[in-house]
């Protein structure tokens, strides 16, 4: 049985191995609702990184909920991009020491979904 990737610890990566083949990362988001994997390039190099959505009612909820992010992200030691949008925020998470997806990526996910499922 999979572990419950919300339940792991993310782990420092400094580089020195490879991203997460396309096998990998089918099989990560598998484990993960909602997120999307986009490819970007540039100097002629890609890479991919997780994206999702999160919609609120207002902008204190939507900062509220970054709060918690914050909270999750300085534990981890693992931090994403977001854009806020008054009541929406857009995440882009990767590991940018090896430019692609890592399992840490996909741990994040899951614990920023989390924040969501625990206040329902």
């Amino acid at each position: 049985m999979q572990e419950d990737l919300a339940s792991k610890k993310c782990v420092p990566c400094e580089g020195g191995v490879s991203p997460l083949d396309d096998s990998g990362i089918n099989e990560m988001l598998q484990r993960v609702t909602g997120w999307n994997v986009e490819t970007t390039t540039k100097d002629n190099k890609s890479s991919r990184s997780l994206t999702k959505s999160f919609r609120f009612g207002d902008f204190r909820e939507a900062m509220a909920f970054l709060r918690e992010v914050e909270e999750i992200a300085e534990s981890e030691g693992h931090h994403p991009d977001f854009c806020v949008h008054y009541s929406v925020v857009d995440f882009r998470i990767w590991t940018h020491a090896i430019g692609g997806l890592h399992e840490n990526d996909f741990i994040l996910a899951a614990k920023i979904d989390g924040i969501l499922s625990d206040t329902k």
